[in-house]
């Protein structure tokens, strides 16, 4: 049976993720969960059943700032959390709604943010993050593509793809190595590292023979 053709993974540049997650507005109880959301979405490499699932007892951050992940086929993992995310959920925590749902994420009715609801969100702040940088505009921003840019960046930093498959929480390598496919830094290197062959100038002459059956054809003799 062909294998199917697999294209290659979309992802955002570091300054379009900065404009998305600059979109919300802090200042609102909605924009202080907006910005952690895509603060975390994108920096733990989360899929959106993973972000919208996450509950309080997930998050630690009082001693080691970390994220207790719950994957694909129940495989788990926990991620250091950067910085500027440990911020982002500690401004979310300060005003989130105490509700008996233990979501970490609510939505606006205080219920468990949705996979939907999340990818309204996302596409509300794309179209704000747009009028910053317009370049994001050309490009299909899913939640997945979140997942992907992160994977691409620490791929880069990295140069290590047991690394990023760790950080995503893939079973094998091979899921990783569509990242290698979509990156062209290696594939710059080995071109540098690969002299193009050299031509050695010179001149046609063509042969005598070639060149007296050219005039035989040009002036062909009478038939009787």
């Amino acid at each position: 049976m062909k294998k199917a053709d697999e294209a290659l993974v979309a992802s955002l540049t570091r300054g379009e993720i900065q404009a998305l997650i600059d979109a919300p507005d802090p200042r609102t109880l909605s924009g202080a969960r907006d910005r952690a959301m895509l603060h975390l979405s994108f920096s733990a490499a989360l899929r959106v059943s993973e972000l919208v699932g996450l509950r309080l007892d997930q998050l630690d951050l009082r001693s080691r700032c970390t994220i207790h992940v719950i994957g694909k086929g129940r495989r788990e993992r926990v991620l250091p959390l950067w910085k500027e995310s440990v911020v982002a959920l500690r401004a979310w925590l300060a005003v989130r709604q105490q509700r008996r749902d233990e979501a970490l994420f609510l939505n606006a009715t205080g219920l468990t943010m949705t996979r939907s609801g999340f990818e309204y969100i996302l596409g509300k702040h794309v179209a704000t993050a747009a009028q910053r940088l317009p370049s994001i505009a050309t490009k299909r921003v899913t939640p997945h593509v979140l997942r992907h840019s992160c994977a691409m960046h620490m791929r880069q930093a990295t140069r290590d793809l047991r690394k990023v498959a760790l950080w995503l929480g893939h079973a094998s390598l091979q899921s990783t190595e569509t990242y290698l496919r979509a990156d062209p830094t290696e594939k710059l290197e080995a071109l540098a590292a690969t002299a193009a062959p050299t031509l050695q100038p010179g001149k046609f002459r063509p042969p005598d023979r070639l060149i007296a059956m050219l005039k035989e054809q040009r002036h062909p003799q009478k038939l009787c």
